[in-house]
């Protein structure tokens, strides 16, 4: 495996920081700029819907910039971005701020993978890609601890400053250590929406939209269930975090692995049902501590294996629209994670119990499993236009 693609890894866990390390400071936030905590909620809000917008955007609309320099003006927008937040007196400054992170981030994630796609060994593609979403899972597992206890220690904007600093080490890094990255052949806009409109192409995001709708709606809410259904202290909650985390970053690995064994579309299928199973065990594993804590190691793992082995997929699928299909399935990811959080937050408002969430949330999941099967049942897209064509 090319050396390289660890350089990416570390960029991405740079920029990663900032998505979620604003739920764990929000209180400090919320006090400094003077706005109650539902107004500095926005800020997450805000984050992800900026970021599923500007991913497959920005992508199409920078098509002819040479790679390796995009990656730097993505780099640079990141850190200024960050340092603005840093120096903002007033929640209006802090939130224009979060839009320009989130339109960088997306930026950087997603050349990340298209970059990581073009420098390895279709055999070790998926391995390279999980390597890559094992920087973003351990960001966001590694950022809401790291910003509390900044926080706690110098005041939520240092972590603003801190995160500008680890960016413009990784800005160097690839300035010096990755190679110019030509732009090749560009697809005309208008065949890459044509793709998505393939049922294979547009099935295949729909797995990463109804997976993640169906693991948020328990993991949003997963602090209420331990209190609820495990009566437990805080600092056990925070352990089966921490273990849900290390297992997530593991489950990248794992899901790269996979892939390349068995070929992506056979590994697809394994994780989601094995996702829905587990999930739907989970609550009925609450009175043993010990059973309870493995079913949670497994759902962080395969909560994160489905990721590199469907990027895998999309690539085989159209390698012609393989760059924008890859942006436009890490904003299939955040519309998930925003309709499971919602319909979550629904369900738990009715019902004033999380018990039940995860077995709602298999619902969803079984939903991304039949998507699965239609996506792989129909021929890949070179197949069809070589049809057309004759």
């Amino acid at each position: 495996m090319n050396w390289r693609v660890y350089l990416l890894a570390v960029s991405t866990f740079a920029v990663g920081l900032v998505e979620l390390v604003v739920g764990g400071i929000l209180p400090s936030l919320a006090e400094d700029l003077n706005v109650s905590l539902a107004t500095a909620g926005q800020l997450i809000t805000v984050f992800a819907i900026v970021y599923a917008i500007s991913a497959p955007v920005l992508l199409t609309a920078t098509a002819k910039i040479e790679r390796k320099r995009l990656y730097l003006i993505a780099l640079l927008v990141f850190t200024i971005g960050n340092v603005f937040t840093y120096f903002s007196s007033t929640f209006a400054l802090v939130m224009i701020s979060r839009v320009l992170i989130a339109m960088s981030t997306a930026l950087v994630v997603v050349l990340s993978l298209t970059i990581t796609a073009k420098l390895v060994e279709p055999a070790h593609r998926a391995k390279s890609l999980g390597l890559i979403f094992i920087g973003i899972s351990s960001s966001l597992v590694l950022g809401v601890p790291i910003g509390i206890f900044i926080t706690e220690s110098f005041g939520w904007r240092v972590m603003f400053l801190g995160i500008s600093i680890l960016s413009a080490i990784s800005m160097v890094l690839i300035y010096f250590l990755l190679d110019k990255m030509p732009v090749e052949k560009v697809t005309p806009l208008r065949e890459q929406i044509r793709s998505l409109g393939h049922p294979k192409i547009f099935s295949a995001h729909l797995i990463s939209l109804f997976m993640l709708a169906g693991h948020y709606m328990l993991y949003s809410y997963f602090t209420p269930f331990l209190m609820e259904v495990l009566h437990m202290t805080p600092f056990w909650i925070s352990i089966c975090y921490l273990v849900f985390g290390l297992a997530s970053i593991g489950g990248n690995g794992f899901g790269g692995w996979l892939s390349d064994k068995l070929g992506s579309g056979k590994a697809i299928l394994l994780v989601t049902i094995a996702f829905a199973v587990v999930m739907f065990i989970i609550p009925y594993t609450a009175g043993v501590f010990v059973l309870f804590m493995i079913m949670v190691v497994l759902w962080g793992a395969l909560s994160w294996a489905l990721t590199p082995a469907l990027q895998s997929y999309l690539i085989q699928t159209d390698p012609v629209t393989s760059d924008i299909q890859q942006s436009l399935n890490t904003s299939a990811l955040q519309i998930g994670i925003s309709i499971g959080s919602a319909v979550g937050g629904v369900l738990f408002t009715m019902t004033g119990s999380s018990v039940d969430l995860a077995k709602f949330g298999v619902v969803f999941v079984l939903i991304a499993f039949s998507c699965a099967v239609i996506s792989l049942k129909r021929p890949p897209l070179y197949m069809d236009r070589q049809h057309r064509a004759e």
